[in-house]
């Protein structure tokens, strides 16, 4: 692995950062945040227009640029440092390398050019609160997430020569704007079917949407019933493994959110050390005294330990290496730290509502509760790597 960066990645991140700087400030974000979509259209037409962000990771074949998981991965750095609210996750990040991986020539030349182009949004509905099972982070990715049968989950069955879909899912990114949603569902009426991704658009007859109150009102969710809902199937039937797929996605995804998660920690520091330099007690600095160095210092450490894996799984998931799932631990552990020793070295000001640092801890909260929580997904990767078997020699 090269450590250091091209001067278009470089590229990437000082562009990304000017723009956002400018464009989604602490007043801006809120105001995204009260919008019916929960975020700001127009920054995103600006980042498609100007980066190409949509598309960045996306084959040129269809509209994108072309790049690697690395440049996905230091955008969505510069993302995290401000928290924007953004189709960024839900849409490139976790559906368009679903569409890429399963879908038929017909449904990647119709959709992936208008996603890259950021005139279409898509999002990911997995059924229940297992979107971190179902991309094989805390789990083995089968078993019954997709909802267990009749039980509930959403079911599909085959209506002439097209698909109805049935159910519930409760926690879908963006799933309330999003223009097409990707959907899981059943293909039997029995617990453990095959499950299979449909194609449902965002305005399809026996939809219903409900934004709902999330913890991290920078990542909206929404809940998804579907009424015998008109669906196409993603790929072919005998295509390729939907399970493996999610699985690779996730993988990926997790190198994604990691380098987010290391950009809003190294950002709730740097808004921290500003503020003990200048907050004055007993008539010198707070940041001075050696307590509040050492705490910093250690919040220090942490993210630049999280930084350093979150590149390496950004690095190797182009290399087949799947260690998404540690960075991510290792990056939430990082911003979970760094936002709270923020809040308590704020005093008072830092648990109003006024204030930033809040939004930053809600961040490592909401992101444990969706892909997490830390020691699960640590405790995958162990079995995974067989490391508690008795009996199996482990390669040091």
């Amino acid at each position: 692995m090269d450590a250091g960066f091209t001067a278009e990645q470089d590229g990437i991140r000082r562009t990304l950062r000017e723009l956002l700087r400018k464009r989604c400030g602490p007043a801006e974000l809120r105001a995204a945040l009260d919008t019916p979509a929960g975020h700001d259209p127009a920054l995103w037409t600006a980042l498609a227009d100007r980066l190409g962000l949509p598309g960045l990771a996306l084959p040129e074949a269809y509209g994108g640029i072309g790049c690697s998981t690395t440049e996905l991965a230091l955008a969505a750095e510069e993302s995290g440092r401000t928290l924007a609210p953004s189709p960024l996750l839900a849409t490139c990040v976790l559906a368009a390398p679903l569409i890429l991986a399963l879908g038929t020539d017909a449904q990647r030349a119709a959709l992936l050019p208008r996603i890259a182009d950021g005139t279409l949004t898509a999002a990911l509905a997995v059924p229940g609160t297992a979107l971190a099972t179902a991309l094989a982070l805390t789990g083995r990715g089968d078993g019954d997430w997709a909802g267990g049968g009749r039980a509930g989950g959403v079911q599909a069955r085959r209506a002439g020569d097209g698909w109805r879909l049935y159910g519930q899912v409760d926690q879908v990114l963006d799933g309330h704007s999003a223009q097409l949603l990707l959907v899981a569902a059943h293909t039997g009426g029995f617990a453990r079917s095959r499950t299979l991704l449909f194609l449902v658009t965002g305005d399809a007859a026996g939809l219903v949407r409900t934004r709902q109150t999330a913890l991290d009102a920078t990542r909206p969710q929404a809940r998804i019933q579907l009424r015998e809902v008109e669906a196409e199937l993603l790929g072919a039937e005998d295509g390729g493994d939907v399970l493996d797929t999610l699985s690779a996605v996730g993988d990926t995804a997790a190198a994604v959110l990691a380098c987010e998660a290391v950009g809003a920690a190294d950002q709730a520091l740097e808004r921290t050390v500003a503020y003990v330099k200048q907050r004055e007690q007993f008539g010198r600095a707070i940041g001075s005294f050696q307590a509040v160095k050492h705490r910093l210092a250690d919040v220090y450490v942490q993210v630049q330990a999280a930084r350093s894996a979150a590149y390496y799984a950004a690095w190797a998931a182009a290399q087949g290496e799947q260690v998404g799932g540690l960075a991510l631990a290792q990056a939430l552990e990082a911003l979970r730290g760094a936002a709270a020793e923020g809040i308590q070295l704020h005093g008072g000001i830092g648990f109003t509502w006024e204030h930033e640092a809040h939004l930053y801890f809600k961040r490592a909260a909401g992101d444990e509760l969706l892909f997490g929580p830390v020691h699960r997904l640590r405790a995958h990767a162990a079995d995974a790597a067989h490391l508690f078997e008795q009996g199996r020699e482990v390669a040091v």
